[in-house]
């Protein structure tokens, strides 16, 4: 079975959700509830070298805000989260793991690094 990847940000989907978002991560950076969305994205678009990683990575990338995925899978974690799903979805970096990481070069390597073992 493939192994995906599910990235789960600790926001909330649809566009009044965006908005308030987008609004905190410019107004107070510092107080914003997602590492993974701070460490991926600017304020208004995915980071280049993000985008790069994903596109050469070679394993299949599900992204989902927390209310699609617990609509999806009917699981629950602490956000934000990355998960492998094989057989069943074990957690690859927890919520304390990505708010410890000191910037998106930090975050890719730590991925790439869990993903080899797994091979």
């Amino acid at each position: 079975m493939t192994t995906t990847l599910i990235f789960v940000y600790n926001a909330d989907s649809g566009p009044i959700s965006g908005l308030f978002d987008l609004g905190h991560k410019i107004l107070s950076p510092s107080t914003y509830q997602c590492s993974l969305c701070t460490l991926t994205h600017g304020p208004f678009s995915e980071k280049e070298a993000w985008t790069a990683f994903r596109k050469t990575m070679g394993v299949p990338m599900e992204f989902l805000n927390r209310d699609e995925f617990e609509k999806k899978y009917d699981l629950r974690f602490e956000y934000p989260v990355i998960l492998r799903k094989n057989n069943n979805i074990e957690v690859l970096l927890s919520k304390k793991e990505i708010d410890g990481l000191e910037g998106l070069d930090a975050l890719i390597a730590v991925v790439k690094k869990r993903m080899e073992k797994q091979e």
